[in-house]
């Protein structure tokens, strides 16, 4: 049973009256705390022994005499030596003790056990505590049921690998890099065992994930990740913002679609298989006449979340979208949280975000102005869980 919210109420009657921002240092850290600067807040990122010196050294917060930033965003940095021991009595101690808001990153979710978040973790979380689990496609309760109730277009499931009659895509992690995909395509059972057999001798993939993979339609198409937001503290009219846009740079799959098809049949066998590893992101614009169908879908994910999982969506949210030849979206993956491809808007803010708020606008920017207009206005439990 998760943590009940009353509970992390208490806990918030302890705060401070200006609490800090705290992110695991990974994903979108920088980001959130950039944003927590930008707007007066401290920024905590709690870092790995071996992962720490991108915000201990390189991004560390550095003032001139009269204590004024100069330079930097991370104000302090916390190191473990794994990110599951951010959830010890110690850390969470330490963390209450500072003030710190988490604000949950794909690293957080990943690297430190969902049951110990749910259930141990009594540390205000800035988004929806219970959501993080609906992106762990094994869950019985995952996004794809979330999905199919709010009437979102997604991808059709194909039921096993011999129903496989289309290009499809199978989704499951990687074998050794649990973070990442182990995704691959086929078109034909036949396909389907000869490719997964390769990549379970390169050591890409497991048979016991392959066994619980999800295999769907691949809809051709550009691939759109739209980061919401969603405000509790403003009218529900005024409630969804849609901040920005941003693609996927996937390794080796760029490199291989960079090059001629000539020279891809000149490949070895086993390197003409792509790997879906994300490795950077790009930032996107979209058609406006396209507009009005993305907030529809965002309307309709908030109104689903609300009634599946109350209090509902809080902050941001990604709905990672493929639009096919006729500009329709098709959702296929899910961020319950700040997306991974926020850092490519900050300090300069989202196309969009900067046109809603007239000044440079960024995800992790937005979470602080939340931050800060919640403890202004005493209404902080409302924003976290």
């Amino acid at each position: 049973m998760a943590i009940p919210v009353p509970e992390i109420a208490r806990i918030l009657d302890t705060y401070p009256t200006t609490p800090a921002v705290g992110a695991v240092g990974s994903h979108s850290a920088i980001d959130i705390a950039d944003g927590a600067v930008a707007e007066g807040l401290t920024s905590v990122v709690l870092t790995e022994t071996g992962r720490d010196r991108t915000y201990a050294q390189y991004f560390r917060t550095l003032r001139d005499a009269s204590g004024a930033r100069r330079r930097g965003c991370v104000d302090e940095v916390w190191e473990y030596p794994k990110f599951a021991a951010v959830t010890s009595p110690e850390s969470q101690e330490r963390l209450r003790g500072r003030g710190v808001l988490l604000v949950p990153n794909r690293a957080f979710s990943s690297y430190v056990p969902l049951d110990a978040i749910e259930r141990e973790f009594r540390v205000p979380i800035v988004g929806s505590r219970t959501m993080l689990r609906i992106e762990e496609r094994t869950e019985r309760e995952n996004y794809y049921r979330l999905l199919e109730a709010a009437g979102i277009p997604a991808p059709r499931a194909i039921a096993s690998p011999d129903a496989i009659d289309r290009l499809a895509i199978v989704k499951l992690p990687h074998a050794r890099r649990r973070l990442e995909r182990g995704f691959f395509t086929a078109a034909s059972p036949e396909e389907f065992r000869a490719k997964s057999a390769r990549l379970i001798e390169r050591g890409t993939i497991t048979a016991p994930d392959l066994a619980a993979a999800r295999i769907e339609e691949y809809v051709l198409g550009p691939v759109f990740n739209f980061n919401f937001f969603f405000s509790p503290l403003v009218p529900r009219s005024e409630g969804l913002e849609l901040l920005g846009v941003d693609e996927r740079r996937e390794s080796n799959l760029d490199g291989l679609v960079r090059l001629p098809a000539a020279q891809q049949l000149e490949l070895s066998e086993s390197d003409r298989i792509p790997e879906y590893l994300v490795v950077g992101h790009g930032t996107l614009t979209l058609r406006e006449s396209i507009l009005e169908d993305v907030f529809r879908i965002g309307e309709k994910f908030v109104e689903a979340a609300r009634a599946r999982y109350p209090p509902g969506i809080l902050g941001p949210f990604c709905l990672q979208t493929c639009l096919d030849r006729d500009g329709r979206p098709s959702v296929f993956d899910v961020a319950a949280r700040i997306g991974g491809g926020t850092n490519v808007h900050l300090a300069l803010g989202h196309p969009y975000g900067n046109a809603l708020y007239r000044e440079p606008m960024s995800t992790g920017r937005r979470i602080a102005l939340e931050i800060r207009r919640a403890a202004a206005d005493g209404r902080l439990k409302e924003i976290v869980t």
